[in-house]
This record gives C-alpha cells, structure tokens and sequence, in this order.
C-alpha cells in the first residue's frame, strides 16, 4: 500500500510516496519532467519488494510546492534535504529524465549518499537546439514556469555537468530507450562511457521505458541493485 506524505525541505514542501518494508534499504525515485510520484505506480511495488521507496514529487510538480524559482540545482538541493531531514544516510538512486539529471548531479555533488545509481534514458549534457515549448490547454498538474525555466537548463547546460561526470563514484546503470526514444541515443551510451565504472542496458521500447516495458525494467534494475545482505534504518 502506497503511503502518501509530505516534509519540508527548507522553505519548500515536498511531498512522496513510501512503499516497501519500513527495515529495508532506501532506494529514491525521481521522476521526468511533467510527473509527479505517481509515474512509478507500475514499477515502484515490483522495486520495493527488497527496498523502501521513496517516490517524490519535485519542487513545482505534482503536490510539492510550486515556489516559483525552478532550476536543476534547487532540485538536487531539495533531495539531498530530503534525505537529511528523513535521516537516510546512503541510497540507490533511479532518475527518469531530468530525475535523471537531478540524480546524477546529487551524485556528482555528494557521492557518498548514493550507493547505486540508475539513469533512464537520461543523454550526456551537451548543448542543443533551443525551442520554446507550447503550453498544453486546460489546469496543469505542474507549473509551467518551471517547465520552462528547465527546458533552458537542458538546453544550455551547465559545462561543469559534462566534465564532473568523471567524479560519480557511484555504480550507475544506464538504461537506454533504443532508436523509438526522442533522446539522443549516442548521448545515453556516451554518458555511461563517461561515468567510471558504468554500464548501459537497451530496452527499446522509446522514452518511457518503465511505461512501455515495467516487467523489462524492473528486472534490469534489480538485477543491478545490489542483494539485500543486512537492512538498514528507514522512515
């Protein structure tokens, strides 16, 4: 059963889901851009099997605070207090996305809090065409400025992302759509190349891989988590 909650993370509300046993490991959940906790519907029970999992919904989506000022960064900043205020020490870590970008950012920044690290067709960050994207009609279950204060992240990137890549000490698994996804897929396999001991797994069903094949996904992705030998405090 899915329990829903929210913790202020230092003036901004995020709010998460936790499935799982509460003794087990903690593994995080960062979902793209557009969703909320609620994309991990389909995969997160199968993942909490061995894990305690933790679905957040980021600043400006979903039931989190809509605080107005959106960047990658205050993304990593607002897990990285997630983790401190729940008192989870080291984690797995899956990001779909820009989950993706926000989670190898935190691993970049704070390598000692991720223990294993799953990218889902997330691509090296590299400059690229900048387009202005149109606002969908009717209410929106994220803010739409934040939408756009992202997509200009993404699309200029920050030169330091790309060059402290090599820092990640975490194991990372990147998962790739195949030639279906819109995302480069020369980028994702050089992104693994990037990341020191990295590895990369094709499923090729498109972008969202955890929509269009769960059963595939979950299985790479608890094939790569580590066996649960011990179990660890979680909340």
């Amino acid at each position: 059963m899915v329990d829903q909650r929210s913790v202020d993370v230092g003036g901004v509300r995020l709010a998460y889901e936790v499935l799982g046993p509460p003794d087990a490991p903690p593994l995080v959940l960062l979902h793209g851009l557009g969703e909320d906790a609620t994309d991990w519907a389909v995969v997160g029970p199968a993942l909490a099997r061995s894990r305690r999992a933790f679905a957040l919904d980021l600043r400006g989506h979903g039931r989190s605070d809509w605080p107005g000022h959106y960047s990658l960064e205050l993304m990593q900043a607002d897990v990285l207090r997630f983790l401190d205020v729940l008192g989870l020490g080291q984690v797995d870590l899956i990001g779909h996305s820009m989950g993706g970008i926000v989670a190898y950012l935190l691993a970049e920044d704070h390598p000692q809090r991720v223990n294993r690290l799953v990218l889902e067709d997330v691509s090296v960050p590299r400059p690229r065409e900048q387009t202005t994207p149109t606002r969908p009609d009717g209410d929106l279950t994220f803010d739409w400025e934040m939408v756009l204060a992202i997509r200009r992240q993404i699309d200029v990137p920050d030169p330091r992302w790309l060059e402290r890549l090599s820092e990640i000490t975490a194991e990372t698994l990147v998962v790739a759509g195949g030639p279906r996804s819109h995302v480069p897929q020369d980028g994702v396999a050089e992104l693994a190349r990037r990341i020191p001991g990295g590895r990369a797994v094709t499923i090729p069903v498109g972008h969202l891989i955890h929509h269009a094949a769960p059963a595939a996904f979950t299985e790479a992705v608890s094939a790569f988590l580590p066996a649960t030998v011990g179990v660890r405090p979680a909340r």
